[in-house]
């Protein structure tokens, strides 16, 4: 589940790390009191979106030359402006794709006198199994960027999970950041604290580009983005609060209600599999005949009709699907109740596409009756190569 920098940076400061003082406007309505509550004279109004480049981002609706998506403010009235031409907008950055995101949050921070900009993150490394810190003194930078060009200053340090940051790591993190001064004093403490804010919020990633070295020598964070692991959400419901509907894709959202593996893709051919690794297979084997996904879709072995009826029915509800393929092989799944899914769901929405369906492995036999005995137009498949090219070749022509 991801969050807004906002909500990310109240999550960290009652953890005690260091944020500027700032008030979310949900509406015009909220501008008002928003500049009220804040010293000033340096304000930043920054767009809360779930993407990435902001800062560099463009709004649709202003013109290529309109300022972005974070601008600073020195005065109240352009405060007023910039949120005029900010919230309701569509922001366009690199993540977004073209269609962009509307703005319907914003975030209103006090200015902060910035002596030096740095990348922080913490992340688990799946190379070692521990929680990483990556560290580098070219903040507010695409750190992609920063590791393609100049890649040395890079420094990635692994935690022990068992010791957490130790003296020893904390010193490594303030070389890696050739921190100094007062910065150098106060960087162990911090990175003991987002390092607990991380493991103990469940968080699967914590980027703070950039965190700051202020003018009096002191850190802050002065960007937030989290990211809290889906499988740990049962041991932080107070953590529901914060999640934006509004930000995810509604088929995504169905899905999370059936306990589905659902992500949205811009391909044509709907996919329907059981199984994460089936799953990339059945991708892959889709885009090597020259087609492209619609969907990840993963069913699990312990799918039952309704799961298999609602699956079928949030693929049906993508007006960018030209195909579907269902591509079942049973083991713990059984192909008979992926069947009596898939007949349920095309009498109870209809089918307007082309359906390629490969059944294999536990109660197949079954699952064919059941198809071949409805009145669903089915083209059935022998293997997954097989299935792959008559979809893609249904879709194509």
């Amino acid at each position: 589940m991801n969050i807004h920098e906002y909500q990310a940076k109240q999550v960290l400061a009652g953890f005690g790390a260091p944020i500027s003082k700032g008030v979310p406007i949900l509406s015009p309505d909220d501008v008002e009191a928003a500049i009220a509550a804040l010293p000033g004279p340096v304000y930043v109004v920054k767009s809360q979106i779930h993407a990435g480049g902001r800062g560099k981002g463009k709004f649709k609706e202003l013109g290529p030359d309109a300022a972005g998506g974070v601008r600073i403010a020195k005065s109240p009235d352009e405060v007023r402006t910039h949120v005029s031409e900010m919230l309701g907008n569509t922001l366009v950055t690199k993540q977004t794709g073209p269609a962009g995101k509307q703005v319907n949050r914003l975030y209103l921070e006090d200015g902060a006198d910035i002596a030096n900009e740095l990348y922080c993150s913490i992340l688990v490394n799946r190379e070692t199994g521990k929680v990483s810190f990556v560290a580098s003194t070219e903040g507010g930078m695409d750190i992609e960027a920063v590791a393609e060009n100049t890649p040395d200053k890079i420094h990635t340090i692994d935690i022990d999970g068992a010791d957490g940051v130790t003296d020893e790591k904390a010193a490594a993190l303030v070389s890696a950041f050739a921190l100094t001064g007062p910065a150098a004093q106060e960087g162990p403490d911090l990175f003991r604290t987002l390092y607990k804010a991380f493991t103990e919020s469940d968080m699967s990633l914590l980027e703070i580009n950039p965190l700051v070295v202020l003018g009096n020598g002191s850190l802050r964070v002065l960007d937030a983005k989290v990211s809290f692991d889906s499988n740990a959400e049962f041991r932080h419901p107070e953590l529901e609060e914060l999640r934006d509907l509004t930000e995810e894709d509604a088929k995504e959202i169905e899905a999370s209600k059936y306990d589905l593996s659902y992500v949205a893709l811009d391909g044509e051919i709907g996919c329907m599999v059981n199984g994460a690794g089936l799953a990339m297979a059945t991708m892959d084997i889709i885009k090597l005949y020259g087609a492209e996904p619609a969907n990840f879709l993963d069913v699990g072995g312990g799918a039952t009709t309704e799961k298999v009826t609602a699956a079928f029915k949030i693929i049906t509800a993508d007006p960018n699907v030209k195909g579907i393929l269902v591509n079942i092989f049973g083991g713990i799944m059984r192909c008979d109740v992926i069947a009596e899914g898939v007949v349920t769901a095309v009498k109870d929405v209809g089918l307007q596409v082309p359906l390629v369906v490969r059944l294999e492995g536990t109660k197949v036999e079954e699952g064919k009756q059941i198809i071949n005995e409805s009145d669903v137009d089915v083209v059935a498949a022998d293997d997954l190569d097989d299935a792959a090219q008559k979809i893609v070749k249904a879709v194509k022509g």
